[in-house]
C-alpha cells in the first residue's frame, strides 16, 4: 500500500509525463482542422508525438516542468503543516527520480540546490471541506507560458475596453494577440474578471483545474468562453505562432467580487503540456482513484 510521500510522487510522475484524456483529444482534434502540409500541422504532429513519447518512457512532457502548484481540498481534521513537508519530499524526490528538472532557483542569486524547494516553491493552496475525501490536485506550470500572463485595469486606453464584459472581451483578446507564439501554444487561458491584484491571478489559474470539455454554469461566461476561443483561432496566429487555425484550445473564466475603484482582468496562459492531474486518497494516502 502506497504512503502520501509515495502517492504524491507518483502524482508527480504522472504530471510531468502525460497530458490529460481531455487536452489530448483536444490536440488530436486540433491536428485535424489544420490544412495538411503546413506549418501548423507539422508543428501539431510534433507535439504529437512528444506526448506519446513521454507517455511510454515516462519522462518529462518538457524540459520546463515548470512552477508546482498543490491545491488540496481537505477534510476537517488534516494536519496542513505535515502534509506539506511531505508535498516539499515528495517534489524532492521527484527531482531526483528526474520526474522534475532541477527548475527552482534563489531570485537574489540565482543559485539552484537541485531539489525544486524553497520560499515559496512548491506552493501549496489547502481548501477545507467537509467531506471526508482527501483529493490532491497538481499543475505544473511551465516558464514560457507564465511569461505571457496579462493582467489589465479596466477601463483600458489602449484597447477601448470599459467596465463591461466586452471589455473583459478586448482585454482577453489582447492578451492572445500579445502572447503571439511566445507561449508556446496552443494555449489554454485561465481568466478572472474582478478581484484584486493578487486573488486575480490566483483564481485566474484555478480555471486550469477545469476539464476542457466543461461547460461554465454561467451561461454569459459559458458564451464568452466559447467567442474567446473562437475568435483567438480566427486569428490566424497558430500552433507556436506559425500560422494557423489553432491558437488556443480552450478558455475559462471567473468571477470575483471587486471594489467599486477597481475592475482588474487577470489572464493566465497555459502551454499545449497541460500538465494538470488529481487523485483521491484514503486515510492511509493511498491513490483511491485519478481525477482527470
Amino acid at each position: 500500500m502506497h504512503s502520501l510521500l509515495e502517492s504524491l510522487i507518483e502524482l508527480i510522475r504522472r504530471t510531468s509525463a502525460e497530458v490529460p484524456d481531455d487536452v489530448h483529444r483536444a490536440i488530436v482534434g486540433s491536428l485535424e482542422n489544420e490544412k495538411k502540409g503546413t506549418i501548423a500541422e507539422s508543428a501539431l504532429k510534433i507535439i504529437e508525438r512528444n506526448i506519446d513519447l513521454a507517455k511510454r518512457k515516462s519522462q518529462p512532457l518538457c524540459q520546463d516542468t515548470g512552477s508546482v502548484l498543490f491545491y488540496v481540498d481537505a477534510p476537517i481534521g488534516l494536519d496542513q503543516i505535515t502534509f506539506a513537508e511531505t508535498a516539499r519530499e515528495a517534489v524532492k524526490q521527484a527531482t531526483k527520480k528526474g520526474y522534475l528538472r532541477q527548475n527552482s532557483v534563489d531570485s537574489l542569486t540565482g543559485k539552484n540546490d537541485g531539489t525544486n524547494c524553497g520560499p515559496g516553491a512548491p506552493t501549496l493552496h489547502f481548501h477545507q471541506h467537509r467531506s471526508p475525501d482527501l483529493q490532491v490536485r497538481l499543475v505544473l506550470k511551465g516558464g514560457g507560458c507564465e511569461n505571457v500572463g496579462a493582467q489589465y485595469s479596466l477601463p483600458d486606453e489602449a484597447t477601448g475596453a470599459n467596465r463591461d464584459l466586452n471589455g473583459c472581451r478586448r482585454v482577453i483578446l489582447d492578451a492572445v494577440l500579445q502572447a503571439q507564439g511566445k507561449g508556446c501554444g496552443p494555449g489554454i487561458l485561465g481568466v478572472c474578471i474582478g478581484g484584486d491584484r493578487a486573488t486575480g491571478y490566483e483564481w485566474s489559474k484555478t480555471q486550469f483545474l477545469r476539464r476542457l470539455d466543461d461547460v461554465n454554469p454561467v451561461p454569459e461566461l459559458a458564451a464568452l468562453e466559447q467567442e474567446i476561443v473562437k475568435t483567438s483561432n480566427d486569428l490566424g496566429i497558430g500552433p507556436m505562432g506559425f500560422g494557423g487555425k489553432t491558437t488556443l484550445l480552450g478558455c475559462k473564466i471567473v468571477t470575483a467580487n471587486r471594489v467599486p475603484a477597481s475592475y482588474f482582468v487577470s489572464v493566465s496562459y497555459m502551454c499545449w503540456a497541460y500538465r494538470r492531474q488529481g487523485i483521491t486518497l484514503d486515510s492511509s494516502g493511498a491513490i483511491q482513484g485519478w481525477l482527470y
